[in-house]
């Protein structure tokens, strides 16, 4: 026998043990239930939000090694690929051995770079040496130059040509500005200590993310998802081939474009060719910056007093140029995403502004993302107008 079979006495009243109605509060009581004033839902995502705020105060000056990492890693992705499986390295296997090469391709290169420059800086500096002792006449191809020469002439022998003149243009700029030049001096370690801890984090970055791309990657797409159940199908395709293809195909047009244009500059007899080459390829991936470079470069041989060398350079830049960007640059350059040029030169614009030499690969990319966002959404709103039966509009 259990309580439910004993019968309630006949003179005690029963107690209602009928639930309130739904939506009714309960009564505060002693035994009474109270709403909390925060659930344990709300709190979590309120100390996620606090917990993300803090994050993006605290490490924001981060985001520009962050997104270099992001770049390299989609960029370079099959090769990681190929190391992790088809060489059997795995995966912490196939990161130690990309962020070698990585490092490899990166001091190795800037190293000679600064060695030659260093190498050119002292030549320049024995020059000034001799022309400060014993005094030299302006140069002939400066003097040429068309309606400026007589000024540069004049200048030059006031101010350079004569003996003693470069030690007292020194003296007064150093004098002068002793207090500038400290500064700058302590700005420019500051920027080369920043430069170092970016490179550092950039590629700690770099490691997790080839070593940890895959879950990283499942966890994206789960909350990709969620967030745009139809349109993230097709943005995860592009937007990975968007990045990999802009980055390669301007880095690989960067360096022949040096290579091919400095060579030109070798045969031409250009000084320091190899310096100028290395210029003309960081220019090429700005919009313009590779013809700038070999047309002054050209007009420079003219002034000199080699007009044939220098209209030979002009031709064989224009000819290169044309290759270039008529048969090379659209098929590696954008991939899915074509970028016009407009998009193309405020990328680079805002992104050397912003980020620095980094930003020449970021903000490409990023307008490449844009872009290709923008041609999902007028696809997706031409085809709603197709059912509905709108009249086309040409793109």
């Amino acid at each position: 026998m259990t309580t439910r079979d004993i019968p309630a006495s006949r003179g005690t009243p029963t107690r209602a043990t009928t639930p309130p109605a739904e939506g009714v509060p309960r009564q505060a009581g002693p035994r009474g239930y109270r709403q909390p004033l925060v659930t344990n839902l709300s709190a979590a995502r309120w100390l996620l939000l606090g917990i993300v705020a803090a994050s993006i105060y605290f490490f924001h000056g981060f985001l520009v090694p962050v997104l270099a990492a992001t770049v390299i890693a989609l960029a370079s992705w099959p090769l990681r690929e190929r190391a992790a499986f088809q060489l059997r390295l795995g995966r912490t296997g196939a990161a130690v051995l990309l962020i070698l090469v990585l490092i490899c391709f990166l001091v190795i290169p800037i190293t000679m770079a600064m060695l030659y420059a260093f190498r050119e800086l002292r030549d320049w500096i024995n020059w000034a040496i001799l022309i400060n002792s014993a005094g030299a006449p302006t140069p002939v191809w400066l003097v040429e130059l068309p309606h400026v020469g007589r000024w540069f002439d004049t200048n030059w022998n006031t101010y350079i040509g004569r003996p003693g003149g470069i030690s007292e243009i020194v003296q007064l700029v150093s004098g002068s500005n002793i207090g500038a030049i400290y500064r700058g001096a302590l700005t420019a370690g500051s920027l080369t200590f920043h430069l170092a801890l970016n490179m550092l984090f950039m590629l700690i970055t770099l490691f997790v993310f080839y070593r940890d791309g895959d879950r990283i990657a499942t966890q994206i797409d789960r909350v990709g998802r969620r967030i745009l159940p139809d349109r993230w199908s097709r943005l995860s395709r592009v937007v990975p081939a968007t990045i990999s293809s802009t980055v390669t195909g301007m880095t690989l047009i960067a360096i022949g474009e040096g290579v091919i244009l400095g060579t030109a500059y070798w045969i031409a007899g250009v000084p320091s060719p190899v310096t100028f080459g290395v210029i003309t390829g960081f220019m090429a991936l700005v919009p313009g910056g590779a013809p700038l470079c070999f047309t002054l470069v050209s007009a420079y041989l003219v002034a000199s007093g080699s007009p044939l060398a220098g209209a030979l350079l002009f031709l064989w830049g224009t000819c290169e140029l044309f290759v270039v960007d008529k048969t090379i640059r659209p098929v590696l350059v954008g991939g899915p995403v074509k970028l016009p040029f407009l998009p193309t030169f405020f990328g680079l614009v805002g992104g050397v502004k912003t980020m620095g030499i980094v930003g020449l690969f970021v903000g490409p990319v990023l307008m490449a993302l844009l872009v290709a966002i923008w041609r999902e959404w007028q696809r997706e709103v031409a085809d709603d107008d197709a059912l509905n039966g709108y009249p086309s509009t040409p793109d």
